[in-house]
């Protein structure tokens, strides 16, 4: 197999036709890019990985990895203030916030590496810097310099979602991309958009001391999970001292002097904020990529329109990740990454399976879910459910606010999931896998777990369906015959 180019040689190469296109050429870094990249290198084709900004995207630098820091600081100030219910005074407890921050870029740094240029380099991709705009089917320009390629794929992610409220974009809102470079502690924090990112934001400042008001405009934050679980996250924030303001949508932003102002709610009520947070959402970077110039169809909401092989309407151009409109997160980035590279560089057809895709809201308590949502809300299915309340190691933990609850058809198959407690995202591996080979209740039941963990919930769960089946009368009935046949053999019964 011949070397790949280094990245000096790839910008000299880039416009050389006479070393022919490349294999692959990556439109952008981040989790989908990088994964993409090095699977087709490690198939033997010569890529080029082109970047704009630094690689690692949004999950290293202003997503999954800061936010998680953050999380882990504010876990651990709040457990210091509640360690009372488990007969431990703490007394004296200080946030040094710029020590907290300090904390989220060394985590950061101590990541980077795993997806530097250098890493990328070592994989045998070439990485080369700038804005690439695409000017043909096969042919795109980074900062000037053509290049040509046989196939590409695209993964430019997204960005936060910015609403068209009247005020909002004259006021100085931060997002999840810009939070990070805060050094004082906002005293008054406003959250626009309760989901995922809102929540976790919302708990976290909350946890370090801050004033946090969550505003929703959906009836209930976190809309699109189990609802009950949705309601435990929402009480565990006011017990935080979230002030969460659901079904209250937002009329106008009235910005006041520096970063302070007023949220105009729709029922006239007013939000000063000193420091605003938008999250609703991520819209795809697909703007001024020149995609109609190569033949590449987007949506109405500008994502990339593909197939379930994950190729666009050019059939030369490929894309994962965020821009796609699939889940937007970065375990999906990272599958259907490598699943467009290898289609790309050896022509195979895999397909992309959105069934069992987990997701996980890293609040306290963490919400997981997978699959068919577990409300009862699909018809002829059975929900099974599982409190925490007799999980014994959240019962030692004095930690009781959870649940475990599995939705399964009329013969026991897994199809959806949902647990709340700590460490959920844990948890929801097993049954991802559960729903993916359509594993049953007596699967799971019999696979033994260790003792004492919180994944006994979704186990006990699955062992408490294995039992009512058990208790079914034709199915009783036939066990207590075996047990009398049993019996008259043994001339135990005699």
């Amino acid at each position: 197999m011949t070397a790949a180019p280094t990245t000096q040689e790839a910008e000299a190469t880039a416009t050389d036709d006479a070393q022919g296109p490349w294999d692959l050429v990556v439109v952008g870094g981040g989790t989908a890019g990088i994964v993409g990249a090095k699977t087709a290198a490690r198939l033997g084709g010569r890529v080029l990985l082109v970047e704009r900004h630094r690689t690692g995207g949004d999950c290293l630098w202003t997503g999954c990895v800061p936010s998680k820091a953050i999380l882990a600081a504010a876990a651990a100030a709040a457990s210091a203030r509640d360690a009372s219910r488990l007969g431990v005074t703490v007394r004296g407890i200080e946030i040094d916030f710029p020590r907290v921050m300090r904390h989220v870029q060394d985590t950061i740094t101590h990541i980077a590496p795993v997806d530097s240029v250098e890493s990328l380099e070592r994989e045998g991709v070439s990485v080369m810097a700038g804005e690439a705009v695409f000017t043909g089917r096969d042919t795109l320009a980074v900062d000037g310099h053509a290049v040509r390629f046989s196939q590409a794929l695209l993964a430019t992610g997204a960005s936060p979602a910015v609403p068209p409220i009247p005020g909002l974009a004259d006021a100085s809102y931060l997002t999840s991309d810009t939070i990070w470079a805060l050094q004082a502690l906002p005293e008054v924090l406003v959250v626009l958009g309760g989901g995922s990112i809102g929540c976790e934001l919302g708990q976290a400042f909350a946890r370090l001391g801050a004033d946090v008001t969550i505003v929703e405009g959906a009836a209930r934050i976190m809309p699109r999970e189990d609802t009950d679980a949705a309601a435990l996250v929402a009480q565990s924030l006011n017990a935080d001292g979230v002030r969460v303001l659901a079904g209250r949508g937002v009329s106008a932003v009235q910005p006041g002097l520096g970063t302070t102002g007023d949220l105009e709610l729709v029922d006239g009520t007013r939000v000063p904020y000193g420091c605003l947070v938008v999250a609703v959402g991520r819209s795809p970077r697909t703007r001024d990529l020149g995609l109609e110039a190569a033949g590449v169809e987007v949506d109405q909401r500008g994502f990339v329109v593909v197939d379930e092989h994950l190729r666009t309407s050019n059939r030369r151009v490929w894309a994962a990740g965020d821009l796609t409109g699939h889940p937007q997160f970065t375990h999906v980035a990272g599958v259907h990454g490598s699943l467009a590279a290898s289609n790309a560089v050896l022509g195979v057809s895999r397909k992309v399976q959105l069934t069992a895709i987990p997701r996980v809201t890293f609040t306290h308590p963490e919400v997981a879910a997978v699959g068919l949502p577990t409300d009862g809300s699909t018809p002829g299915l059975r929900v099974l459910d599982w409190q925490h309340t007799h999980v014994d190691r959240a019962v030692a933990e004095g930690d009781w606010a959870g649940f475990a609850r599995l939705v399964v058809d009329h013969k026991g198959r897994i199809l959806g999931a949902t647990v709340v407690g700590p460490r959920a995202g844990e948890s929801i591996g097993e049954l991802t896998v559960a729903v993916k080979l359509g594993l049953r209740t007596r699967d799971l039941a019999g696979v033994i777990h260790p003792y004492p963990t919180f994944n006994d919930g979704p186990w006990n769960a699955a062992i408490a369906d294995v039992r009512a089946q058990l208790d079914a009368p034709r199915t009783s009935g036939a066990l207590r015959a075996l047990v009398r046949l049993r019996r008259w053999r043994t001339g135990s019964g005699r």
